[in-house]
């Protein structure tokens, strides 16, 4: 292995300094470091974070966030909150009694998916002690964890991302819940369009302010927690008697009664895991927290802890006031039932409906924040078409480019697939790659602290125990390999009427297919065509930047590489930007300006 050098300054030539003593005594931003075939750049941002150390293919760390610095320790709660408490504890209960078979197994795998989501946070946190200088989440940690091939991780993610980035179910389930409000039956054109007026106005909301966007996830975050400490007080009244349910404790005096079968447990596993998603989605703003590893590891854990405890207390309730084969054979949703029995019916129980609906919009508003910035650190990869587009904050200083494409494609998955089978076989199209990706992270993060130990990088603000990375690791690749377990009643007992693994297959197609692309997009064509494809760093307005893919000739290759940097800027700092363009090179993915 070709020993590692620094060169410092951006583009000067090597030292001759030794890569340990160099690292011990620290590194400036702006130097660069070659181990191999790999070139890392030391880049700092403005959130008050140590520089990070990045391979060069990443890209270029923003010196100034285009958001701003709106981002602190309630926000942080609050997003990884509203992103975790949107239908799943109100609906998922009763199949995972289910799947489980008792309600004393069903309460362990509560509590077990509060162990599962600390594992990932570990492994996040950990992530974003290594590159605290950049939004993104896993766009950032996967493009760092596997540099080469060059690219091919971005684009797989990036491509699955923005094609996978709808939110057609959940706008479904606000619509929904807010006709259940006044008991009106919707036709499914009346279902369809008040699910577009919900999604469209989250987004309205979001466009045209930042702080504005995160003041609302707080707000309706808010009124999420007392909807959760609510129910768990009323199941504590329930618990004492004071209610109209006959006996309280029946279903906790012989709670392992009951027998899980291999599929049922599998599936309440991921109905679990389903509950907890959510737990990372501040990792996605990074670059907008000051000091954000220490903040991150207080405030995520805050929040997942608030959650698991709720969450524990809710199904709680829900036991106390539901006889248990009620739960087992319930059409409607556990919370609907709970109230039904601990309150009566009436203006109660549209009451309820109503706060579920709210949930419901919070969701739709933690995810468009979090998914708008890994598209946008999508597009500053370079790997995206147009990157001014998606890279912009123009004219309100909010990513509108990630905005619209979340809003064009949930709408089109609300008005095209007709409900029942294609519905069903879209959404979990869409969970499945992103178990495949959290799987690769967990392994990932491994070959990251391989590779810094190597070079002698200085340690990170967090380092996750080896154990607990090693169980998320196990734990992704159950994830991965349940679905293809048979369910109970045959190879068409799934959800669709088709073959039940068909979303499998299809989802592992479409990852293939992006690696046949990137291979055709990086070498065939090229080779054919006799050009090599190069990064350059573009810079916009607000402290905005992204790199740039490029077409250079075969044969202007090593000019190119003497006049810019590893990075991609040029050596004389003439990058090009909003108010100049270059001539002689054939952008790849998209137009200058």
């Amino acid at each position: 292995m070709p020993f590692p050098r620094f060169r410092l300054g951006g583009g000067g030539g090597e030292s001759k300094s030794d890569h340990n003593a160099t690292a011990s005594t620290g590194v400036d931003a702006g130097a660069e470091i070659r181990d191999g075939n790999l070139e890392y750049v030391v880049e700092q941002a403005g959130n008050d974070s140590p520089p990070s150390y990045q391979e060069a293919a990443g890209a270029p760390v923003e010196t100034k966030s285009p958001f701003a610095y709106s981002v602190g320790s309630i926000t942080i709660i609050f997003l990884n909150l509203s992103k975790m408490v949107g239908t799943g504890v109100y609906s998922t209960p009763s199949s995972i009694l289910s799947g489980t078979g008792s309600v004393g197994l069903s309460m362990i795998y509560w509590f077990l998916g509060y162990i599962l989501s600390l594992s990932g946070l570990a492994v996040y946190l950990e992530y974003a002690a290594y590159f605290p200088n950049r939004s993104g989440g896993e766009v950032v940690y996967l493009e760092q964890a596997y540099p080469r091939p060059k690219y091919l991780l971005p684009i797989t993610f990036a491509v699955q991302t923005v094609v996978l980035s709808f939110s057609s179910g959940n706008s479904i389930v606000l619509a929904s819940y807010l006709f259940a409000c006044n008991g009106h039956k919707p036709t499914p054109w009346e279902l369809k369009g008040v699910a577009i007026a919900g999604y469209t106005t989250a987004c309205l909301l979001l466009v045209f302010h930042t702080r504005f966007g995160y003041k609302l996830s707080n707000g309706i975050g808010i009124i999420k927690l007392l909807t959760l400490v609510f129910i768990a007080i009323t199941g504590f009244v329930v618990l004492g008697g004071n209610t109209k349910v006959p006996d309280a404790q029946i279903n906790f005096r012989d709670a392992f009664a009951g027998k899980a079968t291999a599929y049922g447990a599998c599936n309440a596993m991921y109905k679990i895991v389903f509950s907890y998603a959510g737990f990372e989605n501040a990792f996605n703003v990074v670059n907008e927290v000051k000091n954000p590893v220490k903040k991150l590891k207080i405030n995520a854990f805050t929040a997942l802890t608030i959650v698991a405890i709720f969450y524990v207390l809710a199904n709680v309730a829900y036991f106390a006031a539901v006889p248990k084969a009620e739960l087992l054979a319930a059409k409607e949703i556990s919370a609907s039932l709970f109230f039904k029995h601990a309150l009566g019916e009436g203006k109660a129980i549209k009451g309820l409906n109503f706060l579920i609906a709210l949930s419901s919009f919070g969701n739709l508003i933690a995810v468009l924040i979090g998914r708008s910035r890994q598209i946008r650190e999508c597009a500053r990869q370079g790997v995206l078409p147009w990157p001014k587009f998606w890279t912009t904050t123009k004219p309100f200083g909010t990513p509108i480019g990630a905005y619209f494409v979340q809003w064009f494609w949930t709408v089109l998955m609300i008005l095209a697939p007709p409900a029942g089978d294609a519905f069903n076989f879209i959404v979990d199209l869409q969970v499945y790659p992103y178990n495949i990706f959290a799987l690769i992270m967990g392994v990932g993060l491994l070959l990251v602290r391989w590779r810094r130990r190597r070079l002698g990088l200085p340690p990170g603000q967090f380092r996750a125990w080896t154990v607990v990375i090693i169980f998320n690791i196990l734990v992704n690749f159950y994830l991965v390999v349940m679905p293809w377990y048979p369910p109970s009643k045959g190879r068409y007992g799934g959800d669709v009427s088709f073959w039940y693994a068909t979303y499998v297959v299809t989802g592992i197609g479409f990852l293939i297919l992006c690696a046949i692309y990137y291979f055709a997009w990086m070498f065939w064509i090229p080779s054919f065509r006799g050009y090599i494809i190069r990064q350059e760093v573009a810079i916009l307005e607000n402290g905005a930047q992204t790199h740039v893919l490029v077409k250079v000739p075969t044969a202007e290759i090593a000019a190119w590489d003497a006049s810019h940097d590893a990075l991609g800027r040029k050596v004389n700092g003439d990058n090009w930007s909003d108010t100049n363009t270059k001539e002689n090179q054939n952008v790849v993915v998209g137009e200058k300006a």
